[in-house]
């Protein structure tokens, strides 16, 4: 169904890119109705166009919250042209037909993010314009929406290919990407009224990415977000579901570090990371906390990658590496074998609340943001630890909140030894571990050991200490934390706890 634009009406908080779209619809001869700021912006650029006001009646009130909610002006968007009886209430209540709506809304969203000044928050809640978006958007049949500034481009194309005309196809298009607009914008709001306690589940992320596939190759997969704020790809192929959490649990990782530090991830887990004041160095001692693991595997750092790096890490089969940056030399390095994603780290900053869909619902919780430093951890033995112990068991405990639970990590000379993760009980995690440093030829004799949950029993603290380990620290809490804390008195171990748990399902 053919439509020719012959009216439009602009109203819109964000001028930028305006003055093309206004130039267009007067070279085609389209009448423009406008109002208040717009209006003046138009006029000024020497264009023709009515004031709202030459077709209500009524100036514009309330300091600009009233202007266009008005029957004339929602009557000439909503009243359907093949309907006689709309069409003769049209003629006899003398309501001009609006053919095309550009309207954006104010800056809700930006404005919260802001300020706390809750009376500018409440001024940003754009009701004209919601409304016209919405009217506009339901007589998709008659009336072409353009809701957005992001949505001139195509407007500007469908004007220059179709010469001011549109099809049911075009206005049905643009009225999906108006819903999208009124629906982001009132969940924003939803949210500003909720707080941090909402009866009710809502979100709206912007832009979608699609993955090539998802957990595994027969289930499709997409991301919806904007990948394009957290890094750069610089070299690779598409990146994939399991890449995404290997890379959100890398960036956590690495972002508990201050010192240079690389990690080495696979299946959400560390299988390697240390601190050194050296990136080369701190690469190698990684790698060798498990060589096998590590094939494959998910790369992070915190520091740029040089030359010297680059050539270490050459010699891995690797998926990905992320980091804030690299040398010229390095990434040509880093770029010479194929099937590998290069990724640049732009921000580690996310929102402080996750969420993920289970059963027929959702699940949703603040994001684990403590992290223990020395002056919150309270000695419980006799013994208290030595300086480089308490490094260690700092550094252990960074690495154990990001590791699947049950978890045990082991830790020595700030370089990850081996860890136990996702296993069905604590023993067995701590077992799993130990035989996984044997395996790398490392002597647990002074290494550290964090738990992520409190000792049930002092089975663990007895296996611990008889493969050497001097110090440990966990959460404490529970019914029998006595026995751990007696035999670590009784055989010269430190203990520490953190009165956290870190658990991560």
């Amino acid at each position: 169904m053919e439509r020719k634009i012959r009216s439009a009406l602009i109203s819109v908080y964000h001028k930028e890119g305006l003055e093309a779209i206004v130039g267009k619809l007067a070279s085609l001869d389209i009448k423009i109705f406008s109002t208040g700021g717009t209006y003046d912006f138009i006029t000024t650029l020497g264009f023709a166009a009515d004031t709202v006001e030459s077709i209500t009646g009524f100036p514009s009130i309330f300091g600009g919250r009233v202007k266009t909610l008005h029957p004339s002006i929602f009557g000439g968007i909503l009243f359907q042209r093949d309907q006689e009886e709309d069409m003769q209430q049209a003629s006899q209540y003398k309501i001009p037909p609006i053919d095309l709506v550009i309207v954006d809304l104010y800056p809700f969203e930006e404005t919260a993010a802001q300020t706390d000044e809750e009376s500018e928050i409440i001024e940003k809640i754009d009701i004209g314009g919601i409304s016209l978006i919405r009217a506009a958007a339901k007589n998709y049949r008659d009336v072409l929406i353009v809701s957005s500034s992001s949505q001139y481009p195509e407007l500007l194309r469908l004007l220059d290919e179709k010469s001011g005309s549109t099809n049911l196809e075009d206005r049905r298009h643009f009225a999906g990407l108006a819903f999208d607009v009124t629906s982001h914008y009132d969940t924003a709001i939803y949210k500003y009224f909720s707080g941090d306690a909402p009866s009710v589940f809502k979100q709206s992320i912007r832009g979608s990415y699609p993955l090539r596939y998802g957990e595994n190759p027969h289930q499709n997969g997409v991301f919806y977000g904007d990948l394009h704020q957290v890094f750069t790809q610089l070299y690779g192929k598409e990146i994939s579901y399991n890449n995404l959490g290997d890379l959100e649990a890398g960036i956590g990782l690495i972002g508990e570090f201050n010192e240079t530090t690389f990690a080495i991830l696979k299946h959400n887990n560390a299988c390697g990371c240390a601190s050194r004041p050296v990136l080369r160095d701190a690469w190698n001692e990684a790698l060798a906390g498990d060589p096998v693991s590590a094939f494959g595997g998910v790369l992070v750092t915190n520091t740029i990658v040089d030359e010297e790096t680059a050539l270490e890490i050459n010699r891995l089969f690797f998926e990905i590496i992320l980091a804030p940056g690299y040398k010229k030399s390095a990434l040509e390095t880093l770029k010479s074998k194929k099937n590998r994603i290069i990724l640049q780290l732009l921000t580690s900053g996310f929102p402080v609340r996750q969420f993920r869909s289970i059963l027929n619902g959702v699940i949703e919780q603040e994001k684990d943001l403590k992290t223990e430093q020395a002056e919150d951890l309270q000695p419980v033995t006799d013994r208290r630890p030595t300086e480089m112990e308490m490094a260690d068991l700092l550094f252990a405990n960074k690495i154990v909140k990001h590791t699947r639970s049950n978890a045990i990590v082991l830790a020595k000379n700030r370089q990850l030894l081996a860890s136990g993760a996702g296993q069905t009980s604590r023993v067995d995690a701590l077992k799993q571990a130990i035989a996984k440093a044997g395996e790398n030829h490392f002597d647990l004799n002074g290494a550290v050991l964090a738990s992520d949950a409190f000792f049930p029993f002092a089975d663990s603290v007895e296996i611990a200490h008889r493969a050497g380990v001097s110090a440990i620290i966990q959460p404490g809490g529970s019914v029998r934390d006595q026995d751990s804390i007696d035999y670590c008195r009784k055989h010269g171990l430190a203990m520490v706890f953190t009165g956290i748990r870190h658990f991560k399902h």
